[in-house]
């Protein structure tokens, strides 16, 4: 299989920040990824990088990519995809196919084994909705198991806190009109490029939304709306998102985080959770 040595992880993720992975392995099939599994237990695993923040110091050892594990395939109703496989060909893939269900996921830039993990969603849609079952690879037990219950909840799954690593999953959708999937999919992708500054590296939304308030809300009100550590800043278009302006230190964004927490649970009482994972 692929193997690069001392490859920067900024390559691999949406913040484009992160030191060098001393081996990064690249399975290209279910069977590859348990085989790199087994081989290296302690191993990280990385799909396409958008909701991590990964060290400057980078991984002294070995860290799973499963970015060519993305095989996708169809019966009638329901797509059978590996974990690998991005959002966004899994929504493409779906409306060609006439699929109604991922419309939602389109503009999301994530794989799925990291969407099925957090429970991603967007625009009223979330994972939860079309998943049907999950195939894992337990590393405490060295066995494959297939779920039915993935004990979805908002941004949270079985696999969050497990040692267990995606494989492959089952989602089921509706039939639909390939046009109007597509119509449903530009008007997401408008909405995103209007309010979100996509225009930068950044992982997407920076915390949770907090029970009965909007976080970007929140930390707007609380003044913190263009707030800058080194390269990181509290984007100016979108106080939700924290962004990398060229050149910002994963010890940036954290520094940055732990300030707009602290700002809002000085003002307001309200303690944000980070959405995005810190490596």
């Amino acid at each position: 299989m692929l193997i690069k040595y001392n490859e920067p992880l900024s390559a691999y993720t949406t913040f484009r920040i992160g030191g060098a992975a001393r081996t990064l392995l690249f399975p290209e099939n279910r069977a590859e990824l348990i085989d790199v599994l087994r081989a290296y237990p302690q191993a990280p695993v990385l799909g396409k990088g958008s909701n991590v923040l990964a060290p400057d110091v980078g991984i002294p050892g070995e860290v799973v990519c499963t970015l060519l594990c993305c095989g996708i395939a169809r019966d009638c109703e329901t797509l059978t995809a590996d974990c690998g496989a991005a959002l966004a060909a899994l929504a493409n893939f779906a409306a060609e196919s006439g699929l109604s269900g991922l419309e939602f996921a389109a503009g999301i830039p994530g794989s799925l084994g990291g969407a099925i993990r957090m429970n991603a969603g967007a625009y009223g849609g979330e994972m939860s909705q079309v998943v049907t079952s999950v195939e894992v690879y337990g590393r405490s037990t060295g066995a494959v198991v297939r779920y039915a219950d993935s004990d979805f909840g908002y941004r949270h799954s079985r696999y969050a806190a497990s040692d267990e690593v995606i494989l492959s999953a089952v989602l089921t959708l509706k039939p639909g009109n390939p046009g109007e999937i597509r119509q449903k999919q530009k008007e997401y992708n408008l909405r995103r490029r209007e309010k979100q500054p996509l225009e930068y590296p950044s992982a997407g939304s920076s915390f949770k939304r907090p029970q009965g308030y909007y976080a970007a809300e929140l930390i707007d009100k609380a003044g913190c709306k263009g707030m800058q550590v080194g390269g990181a800043q509290v984007s100016e278009k979108h106080a939700g998102f924290i962004v990398n302006l060229g050149g910002a230190a994963s010890s940036d964004v954290e520094a940055l985080m732990k300030l707009v927490a602290e700002q809002v649970r000085g003002q307001f009482g309200v303690e944000l959770e980070p959405e995005v994972v810190s490596w």
